[in-house]
């Protein structure tokens, strides 16, 4: 699989997927201002990526900053954490990424600076090999659900180019492959940056998985027909109550999933949970620029200066969800809230609902 980000003689070497499928370029990020500018113009995009590279980010920053002693050192990191957080409010990854950084910077504040600066970069990587891992793990359990001779539906990218590597909703499907189940998926488009027309249906074309590119408006239309046995997408920040955010179009494929009977499935690491929030209804929702609407590949598609209302991701009720696929097994949506608290019997909870 492509490489989507990973660290290499202290440059953080970063995937341009908008450049994709036509460029398969690299962007040689220098310090964290260009780590910050990849993620909020989409060089890098999907949750756990952009919690990467964050991560890496926040390393970058690190080795520019000259200080003494570790309170100095921590202090000099606030213009990177702010940077860094303020791409894209989204995603809870980023958060988490600082957050997790924060607590090791904690933990390890009796070390020397230089020692820390090394240990970023170790954090960092740490970060990436552990999605990876995950990842596995999502697509070993989502993979159970899947039957041979299923037809999957899936949104937007939350393949490989979405994470470390190996994906979060494409997990299942690359696993389903590697058992010797006959599968196909169909991927809608999903304006207007045409992650799963770019991205996902060239990742899976990669992977010799069968895939068919629709329009985001025929989802529903093909479901009729009775083409989809099931739907699986990626998140971007779950609620503890099963709320989804995700791509926009997410909740009219749930939607239509509901009304033909068809399971929806979320691929959620546990990262991309966020337990301290208890519904969707209080997500912020990125606005993203209106040119994405208006334009495509530069060309102009609609009257210039028409207003737009880009809303980049919507919020799927946890009522719509028939479970989702974490790194600690299958879940249904009432059962979300429990993996965030102490001493929970996981093998209690675990959705083993497969077929």
């Amino acid at each position: 699989m492509v490489k989507t980000i990973y660290w290499e003689n202290n440059v953080v070497m970063m995937l341009d997927q908008s450049r994709l499928p036509l460029e398969v370029v690299y962007v040689e990020c220098r310090n964290y201002q260009t780590v910050a500018e990849g993620i909020k113009k989409l060089w890098i995009r999907g949750a756990p990526a952009i919690g990467i590279a964050a991560a890496m980010g926040i390393a970058l920053g690190a080795q520019e900053i000259q200080a003494q002693n570790f309170d100095e050192f921590v202090e000099g990191l606030q213009p990177v954490f702010e940077t860094i957080h303020a791409t894209r409010p989204t995603a809870v990854n980023i958060h988490w990424a600082i957050e997790r950084i924060k607590r090791f910077l904690a933990d390890h504040k009796d070390e020397r600076v230089d020692t820390l600066k090394r240990m970023l970069i170790e954090e960092g990587t740490r970060i990436l090999e552990e999605d990876i891992a995950v990842n596995r793990k999502i697509g070993e359990y989502g993979a159970q659900f899947i039957r041979d001779g299923d037809t999957i539906l899936t949104h937007c990218n939350a393949g490989s180019l979405a994470t470390g590597g190996f994906g979060t909703a494409t997990a299942a499907m690359y696993v389903a492959h590697e058992q010797g189940k006959r599968i196909q998926v169909f991927a809608d488009e999903t304006r207007p940056v045409n992650q799963g027309a770019r991205l996902t249906s060239w990742e899976l074309m990669q992977a010799g998985i069968p895939v068919t590119l629709i329009t985001d408006n025929s989802a529903g239309a093909i479901m009729k027909r009775g083409l989809i046995d099931l739907a699986i997408v990626g998140t971007d920040r779950t609620t503890r109550n099963g709320d989804v955010a995700n791509k926009i179009g997410t909740y009219t494929v749930a939607v239509m999933c509901r009304e033909h009977g068809i399971p929806f499935y979320v691929a959620a690491p546990l990262s991309s949970i966020d337990f301290t929030l208890d519904s969707g209804d209080k997500i912020i929702i990125e606005e993203r620029h209106p040119d994405e609407v208006r334009t495509i590949w530069g060309h102009q598609i609609a009257p210039h200066g028409v207003n737009v209302l880009n809303l980049a991701f919507d919020v799927t009720p946890s009522r719509y969800v028939t479970a989702f696929f974490t790194e600690k097994g299958a879940f249904r949506p009432r059962d979300l809230r429990r993996l965030g608290q102490e001493g929970v019997d996981i093998d209690a909870i675990r959705y083993v609902g497969a077929c």
